[in-house]
């Protein structure tokens, strides 16, 4: 799991996992919550490493769970994972719910084939923009709903897809400026994601970093 230069709590172990994130502090990333469970079954702390500090997914400093600290919301695809304190600088957590219309960033190491995706995981951070719609958007059907913990996006260029799960989806902004929007959970592979919203999820968050 890296977070873009994983951003802490905000980016699916694999069976070597290895991921993008980021987060609210500098011991704390958030992901989604599927990325953790294999057949339905959690998978070892001991299988699971992030990346953090860097672009290249092979390079920058690998961190990994602490033993039992990983806390998932009984609302929404994500979940909260503690690790060794990091030299990163935290992601500044949303605090109102995302409108329609308003233009996004997605950022993850995903596919980049939409043949088999476990054979073309990109190395570098790559981004995908795209723009907010109404979760009873006719597109997003099947995705996103109104009162529902996620909310729906259309490609504007490039889609998230396989391997891209758990990554942050950012307000765009000057660098430094940004805002952690919601954690992508889920795509089309075409045209349509859809992201946990992380304003509705604060008070989880912060009940848990706070333990």
């Amino acid at each position: 799991m890296q977070g873009p230069a994983a951003r802490p709590a905000p980016r699916r172990p694999r069976p070597r996992p290895s991921r993008k994130r980021g987060g609210p502090s500098r011991q704390w990333i958030i992901s989604a919550s599927h990325c953790f469970f294999e057949q339905g079954r959690p998978i070892a702390d001991r299988r699971i490493s992030f990346r953090a500090g860097g672009l290249d997914m092979r390079k920058g400093a690998t961190v990994r769970p602490l033993r039992g600290r990983r806390a998932g919301s009984a609302r929404a695809d994500m979940m909260l994972i503690k690790v060794s304190p990091m030299k990163v600088r935290t992601a500044r957590l949303a605090t109102a719910r995302v409108r329609p219309g308003r233009i996004v960033r997605q950022y993850g190491w995903g596919a980049t084939c939409t043949t088999d995706e476990n054979a073309c995981q990109s190395p570098i951070l790559k981004q995908s923009v795209l723009r907010v719609v109404r979760p009873d958007d006719r597109r997003c059907e099947g995705y996103t709903a109104p009162g529902g913990s996620d909310f729906c996006m259309v490609k504007v260029s490039g889609i998230p897809a396989g391997g891209d799960s758990g990554g942050p989806i950012m307000s765009v902004a000057p660098r430094g400026g940004e805002t952690l929007l919601g954690v992508f959970d889920g795509s089309d592979r075409q045209r349509i994601a859809e992201a946990g919203e992380v304003s509705q999820q604060r008070a989880w968050i912060r009940s848990v970093i706070r333990r």
